[in-house]
């Protein structure tokens, strides 16, 4: 599912490596979740998720600070992105090859993309809430995010060695990725807050993904 923009070349004995620490537990963060800077649709307070929109300049800033702060912590040799507008503008920020992963696009909100929340009818939001299964107005269900999500996060964990992965995403993806990371229901989405340019740090121990952290945002201008 995955297109490549310059995708860098990993070795068959990196990829081994990989395999080999997942399995034995190694502590490494592997993946590190960026949410995209801001855009006119979040700062207004609507439903954003397939509409291609681009960062305003404040989330640019918020992309460059978010960027600095990751690489100062790892050594970030890769960089996966949705193929969303607003999260290829905070990957490049990176200055690394780019690789497109359609599995870590937006939530799909069908006719309610673009709405207002507070349009969004009481009792919609009370099924959503109970059933991760239910498909919003042709849109896309939390668990079908989820099952696309986990596929990827399985697929980075046995491509990372020494090397700390960067995936900019959104907020759907990565309160999905956290699901993941813990063992929860994809309907524990709804009790995380996630916040732009904000970073999660996964990683392997035990034989099991490890969350570090969750949205990181001391990097931010307040």
């Amino acid at each position: 599912m995955a297109s490549s923009v310059n995708r860098p070349t990993r070795s068959s004995a990196v990829t081994s490596a990989a395999a080999s620490s997942c399995a034995e537990g190694d502590p490494h963060v592997v993946l590190i979740l960026v949410r995209h800077g801001q855009t006119a649709a979040n700062r207004s307070r609507v439903l954003l998720g397939r509409s291609d929109v681009p960062l305003t300049d404040l989330g640019r800033a918020q992309a460059a600070s978010t960027s600095a702060a990751v690489r100062a912590t790892g050594n970030v040799v890769a960089v996966v992105a949705s193929p969303l507008i607003r999260a290829r503008e905070t990957a490049a920020c990176f200055d690394l090859p780019v690789e497109i992963d359609e599995r870590w696009i937006e939530l799909d909100y069908g006719g309610f993309e673009g709405r207002p929340l507070a349009e969004v009818p009481a009792d919609l939001w009370a099924r959503w809430r109970a059933d991760p299964e239910l498909v919003p107005d042709s849109g896309e269900s939390l668990a079908a995010c989820g099952r696309r999500v986990r596929s990827a996060c399985e697929d980075l964990c046995t491509r990372a060695a020494v090397d700390d992965v960067v995936v900019v995403t959104h907020v759907s993806p990565i309160k999905a990725a956290v699901a993941w990371a813990v063992g929860a229901d994809d309907g524990v989405t709804w009790r995380l807050h996630c916040d732009l340019a904000s970073v999660t740090r996964i990683a392997v121990g035990a034989r099991l993904p490890v969350l570090h952290s969750y949205n990181e945002v001391g990097h931010l201008a307040p």
